[in-house]
């Protein structure tokens, strides 16, 4: 039987009874106006009535129910509110932040919107509805059965296992209101290119963009596009950025802007113009105690910042969307960040991971994933990731497909992405199944040698690793273990990891290696192949042991 684990953070949220995750929920458009709905809310299922603690989903332990509801069984969450007086500007906004997989929203017994997709954010216009005393009601129906949505690590509980994690369920972001005026700014486009931005306002308005440092620039047809003469630049080392503010005739939001410059040299990835290694972790974005959803937003800090101390500067966030706060860390500490799209459609075990894990990595991918249904809806939710995340500067890389997970058409998937965006570089098929259209040449290995052919493209090794260690007194599951390689002590494990860091990883740079994401940042449940420890109390390697290697691979590609 799995023992159930918890962060420091989880352990302290328990005990204290706080409102949970009460910070501003969306870091890079703020407003002086604000109402957490988070805490206790009602929830009923099947006519069975429980208290759930929001934001966290049912299957969690923080969440107070720690159990997972057969498929499709509406979970109905309500809760009061009111207004604090001189609250409302004009109007009330009410904003989700995810919830799996439809939510269907009601105001005062009137329904005000539905919304399909666990991974996004929403809001709606709520005035018109509101009283004095309001009650709110989130409908949510989850069937991870429904191969259409994305689903992502998420597996039904039988079947949880290995790679397979505990599924989701209902409202694990937070729930908030904001006031805006009559005429407000719904949203923000920041288009980092080169060693420029622009910033443009939606709905189209004037108004003025302030920049303390840099001093006022007026909008015109709703943008402005800024060129320092002297950019202070974005990196890992340096993650500096700007602040600024949009005034409008009537509204007024804080936000900040990063100038940084990605492109391609050669078969050599670039930061800020010159050759950078990508030294990163496979960061799957799970918590013992909170699932999707850690106990604190500084649980995020905390990730970055020990593994920044190991000499790492890139996570790959692996087939999940994270709440904004995670990508306001990584643009203000200086992480950067290899954003996968989420799955959905069919997996076969046979076909996407045992036969290409052996060699056997070609396959035309035209007629995979054919139901037109899965598709669209695909795309639909993938444009909506670039979308909601594309302001965040941390943000370098786009992964569509992963390990042929629902993989389809991917050369004309690509061209789809490139017109999204063309600010940063796209790994087309990450690990295997490559066709024409990718910006990199991304490949996976696990249980053999680490041998890479040179490739006029960046070569990207975007897995690799995944050891096993455990520490017995912080594993979430006694009886089973999963990983590529088990080693039974801290010091044979930290010898493995070494050697193959100076061993393998670092001759291939010479071969035209850019990138490598080691599997990976932490223990999920059965999967004991993480740095850290599930409950994040144990890192099993050393800053001594890591940061020259982290120094070497730099070295590495300059003198390549």
């Amino acid at each position: 039987m799995p023992i159930q684990l918890t962060t420091d953070e989880g352990s302290a949220l328990l005990k204290s009874g706080q409102t949970p995750w009460n910070c501003y929920p969306r870091p890079q458009m703020r407003r002086d106006s604000y109402v957490n709905l988070n805490g206790m809310w009602d929830l009923v299922v099947d006519r069975k009535r429980y208290q759930i603690r929001v934001p966290f989903c049912p299957e969690s332990l923080l969440s107070g129910i720690d159990a997972h509801f057969p498929e499709k069984t509406p979970l109905i969450y309500s809760r009061n509110f009111q207004l604090p007086q001189d609250f409302n500007k004009g109007r009330i906004l009410l904003h989700i932040g995810a919830a799996d997989q439809i939510a269907e929203v009601y105001v005062n017994q009137k329904k005000v919107a539905e919304h399909i997709g666990g991974y996004h954010s929403f809001s709606v216009d709520i005035t018109d509805l509101l009283l004095p005393d309001n009650i709110l009601t989130i409908r949510c129906i989850d069937d991870l059965r429904d191969k259409s949505q994305p689903y992502g690590k998420q597996v039904l509980p039988k079947k949880r296992g290995g790679m397979w994690y505990t599924p989701v369920s209902g409202i694990w972001q937070s729930v908030w209101l904001e006031s805006v005026p009559e005429d407000y700014i719904s949203g923000l486009k920041i288009e980092n290119r080169g060693y420029s931005v622009t910033i443009s306002v939606q709905p189209v308005q004037e108004g003025t963009v302030i920049v303390p440092e840099l001093g006022e620039f007026p909008l015109e047809n709703g943008k402005v596009t800024i060129s320092p003469e002297n950019p202070h630049l974005w990196s890992p080392e340096d993650p500096y950025l700007y602040d600024f503010t949009v005034k409008t005739r009537e509204d007024e939001v804080a936000s900040y802007f990063a100038i940084r410059c990605l492109d391609i040299q050669g078969n050599r990835l670039c930061l800020n113009g010159k050759p950078y290694f990508f030294h990163g972790l496979l960061d799957q974005g799970y918590w013992p105690d909170g699932l999707f959803t850690p106990a604190a937003p500084e649980c995020y800090a905390q990730d970055i910042l020990t593994m920044k101390k190991l000499g790492f500067n890139t996570l790959r966030k692996h087939i999940k969307v994270e709440p904004e706060e995670f990508y306001y860390q990584c643009d203000r500490l200086g992480m950067i960040v290899f954003q996968d799209m989420v799955n959905n459609g069919p997996y076969h075990f046979l076909r996407d991971t045992a036969l290409p894990t052996l060699g056997l990595q070609q396959l035309p991918d035209k007629l995979l994933h054919p139901n037109k249904k899965t598709r669209q809806e695909f795309l639909r939710q993938a444009a909506q990731t670039v979308h909601q995340l594309q302001n965040h500067p941390c943000i370098c890389y786009w992964t569509i497909f992963n390990e042929g997970w629902g993989q389809f058409d991917s050369d004309r998937v690509y061209q789809e992405f490139l017109a999204l965006d063309d600010t940063r570089f796209i790994d087309t098929t990450s690990g295997w199944f490559r066709r024409q259209e990718s910006q990199v040449d991304s490949r996976h290995v696990y249980f053999r040698p680490i041998k890479l052919k040179p490739s006029e493209k960046p070569l990207v090794l975007s897995e690799f690793g995944g050891y096993s260690y455990q520490d017995r007194d912080h594993i979430f599951n006694p009886t089973n273990t999963y990983g590529y390689g088990k080693y039974e002590n801290a010091e044979e494990f930290a010898r493995a990891v070494a050697s193959l860091y100076w061993k393998q990883v670092l001759p291939a740079v010479s071969q035209g290696l850019c990138a490598a994401i080691y599997t990976q940042l932490s223990d999920v449940e059965d999967e004991t192949n993480g740095i850290l420890s599930y409950d994040r109390k144990v890192c099993k390697l050393t800053e001594e042991m890591m940061l020259p290697i982290a120094k070497a691979l730099q070295e590495k590609l300059e003198n390549s």
